[in-house]
Parts: structure tokens; C-alpha cells; sequence
């Protein structure tokens, strides 16, 4: 699925893809991809606030895949969408494989380019992070997703995890075409005057740089496996310049992803491709895939830091 720029907006950043056309002097011809809002078979209302809080490094939020079920997404929101600007993926969620595969079902009859398949959620009480952490379970909404559609699927893995290699693996057998790496990390902020939990749901997803050392991490080892299979990664977490944008390419990134860094600078598309483009001029580089993976590793170094 070829994509004019390497830029993805990531789910949840962006609505339902007609909220971020708003801002002026955004063009959608910057980014290669749009993932739509978290989706699920039914209507959902989200969790109670507080739902976003702001840290020193990052963002907090529990939304709590708050949408209007697959069936409106399909007829209200996607004939919106001006498919000729850029590519479409729906965000695929559930609390169940059956919900999951229902979900993807629907999706398949309709112009969407892709699905994202939502299994590492951090910020609802069932499914997701559940489905996330065990590879079999993980193995087992791919394979259901796959037999639902023919489209491309990207699984979006969690990095709350113990073996994210071994995670990765057994996805692309039940049949993935691509990886996000990674969603968010769990995490609390602690009203003190209260003593509780500022984030409604108690915990909510940590994004933004605080994150970037892990995301960069987690997609050279996911890198690893996928680079034998020719499966493409989707690089995100704390994504906010050029420098970064590049340093997931090199890490074995084939695209990258902008969630949080889009709310501190809501231009921030076309000031990175820029960055890209000249960073490729000044290193005689003719394209964006000759810089993926391209991390040169010191020789052998301790296990321990």
C-alpha cells in the first residue's frame, strides 16, 4: 500500500478524520495515512472524566474508546472522507474475538484502505490490554480479523508485554500484513489533596517523549523479526521533529506515526517531512526505505546497563 508522505496520523489524534481538516494551514496531501477513532461493534460512551491529563513529559488519557459503533462510522463519517487525499485505516476494537472479527467484517464493505486491529488498549477494563499481553490471544483476534477481510492489517502492539519479539512473530503467522509499535504504556497521576487517582479509570495510556526511548526500542526488536518477512512497522511514541521522525526510521520503521506531538504544534506534518527531505539530501539517500533499519550496532556490550 504505497503512501505519498511516511507520516501516519495515529488513531484516536484525530477523530474520525474530518476534526483535523479544520485546522487551518493543515493540508491532509502531508501525511501518508490517517488511522480513524478506536472503533467497536456498538456504541460506546467512554470512561468518566478526568480523561486526558498533561504531564511534564507527555499525556495521560483514558478515553475509553469512546465511538458511535462500526455501523455509523461506515455511513455517517466515512462518506465524509475524501479518499483521493490520502489513505484511510480504520482503528478495529473489541472485548471479544467474535466483536473483533464482526467489526473487521463490517469494515471490509466499505472504502476504508486498511485496518489497525486495536489489541493493546491500555485505558478499558476488558479486552484489549488482555489480548495485548498474551501472543495467543493476540495470534487469535489476527487470525480472526484475517478471515474477515482481504485488506491490509496492522497489528498495533502493546509494549506492557514480556516478549514483544515473540508477540510479533506469532502475528505475522496468523497472518498480519504490518505492526504498530508500540500504544501506549500504562500509567497514574495522584491528586494528593485527595489521595486519588487524577484519571477517572484510575489508569490511563502514557504517550508523548516521556515514552520515545521504549518506542524506539521495542520497534528495533520487533525490527528483528519483521525484516525477514518484509513486514513494514509503523514507528510511534513521542514522535515531535524531524530528528525523530528519523531516528525510528533507522531504528527499522518503515513509516511513522504523530499522535501526541500534533497537540503541542497542530503543523507539525509538514515541518517534519521537510526535515526528511533534507536529511536524505544531505546524506545522498534517494528514498525513505533505504533509511529503515538501518541502525549500525556497537560491538558486543554488557547484558547489563
Amino acid at each position: 500500500m504505497p503512501l505519498a508522505t511516511p507520516l501516519v496520523l495515529l488513531s484516536g489524534c484525530v477523530g474520525f478524520g474530518e476534526e483535523y481538516t479544520r485546522v487551518e494551514g493543515y493540508s491532509n496531501q502531508d501525511v501518508g495515512a490517517i488511522c480513524l477513532k478506536g472503533t467497536t461493534l456498538a456504541p460506546r460512551s467512554g470512561n468518566p472524566p478526568h480523561r486526558v491529563y498533561e504531564t511534564p513529559m507527555g499525556m495521560l488519557n483514558a478515553i475509553g474508546l469512546q465511538n458511535p459503533g462500526v455501523d455509523k462510522v461506515i455511513s455517517d463519517y466515512l462518506p465524509q472522507l475524501d479518499f483521493s487525499e490520502t489513505r484511510y485505516i480504520a482503528n478495529v476494537s473489541g472485548s471479544t474475538v467474535e466483536e473483533y472479527f464482526e467489526v473487521t467484517r463490517r469494515f471490509d464493505d466499505s472504502p476504508i484502505d486498511a485496518m489497525e486491529i486495536n489489541i493493546s488498549c491500555p485505558n478499558v477494563k476488558e479486552g484489549g490490554v488482555a489480548f495485548g499481553n498474551d501472543p495467543d490471544m493476540s495470534a487469535r483476534v489476527v487470525e480472526a480479523c484475517r478471515k474477515a477481510t482481504s485488506k491490509p492489517l496492522i497489528t498495533k502492539l502493546s509494549p506492557n508485554q514480556t516478549d514483544i519479539k515473540e508477540n510479533a512473530r506469532r502475528c505475522i503467522e496468523a497472518g498480519t500484513d504490518g505492526f504498530a509499535v508500540i500504544n501506549t504504556l500504562m500509567g497514574m497521576a495522584v491528586d494528593i489533596e485527595s489521595r486519588t487517582p487524577v484519571i477517572g479509570n484510575n489508569q490511563g495510556g502514557l504517550s508523548g517523549p516521556a515514552i520515545k526511548p521504549i518506542a524506539l526500542f521495542k520497534v528495533h526488536e520487533v525490527y528483528q523479526v519483521c525484516k525477514a518477512h518484509n513486514i513494514p512497522i509503523i514507528g510511534q511514541g513521542g514522535v515531535m521533529n524531524a530528528k525523530d521522525a528519523l531516528e525510528f526510521l533507522i531504528a527499522g520503521a518503515t513509516t511513522v506515526g504523530l499522535g501526541t506531538g500534533l497537540f503541542y504544534d497542530p503543523l507539525l506534518c509538514k515541518k517534519i517531512n521537510q526535515g526528511i527531505v533534507d536529511y536524505l539530501d544531505q546524506h545522498n539517500i534517494a528514498s525513505v526505505s533505504e533509511l529503515t533499519g538501518t541502525l549500525q550496532l556497537h560491538g558486543q556490550v554488557s547484558a547489563c546497563v
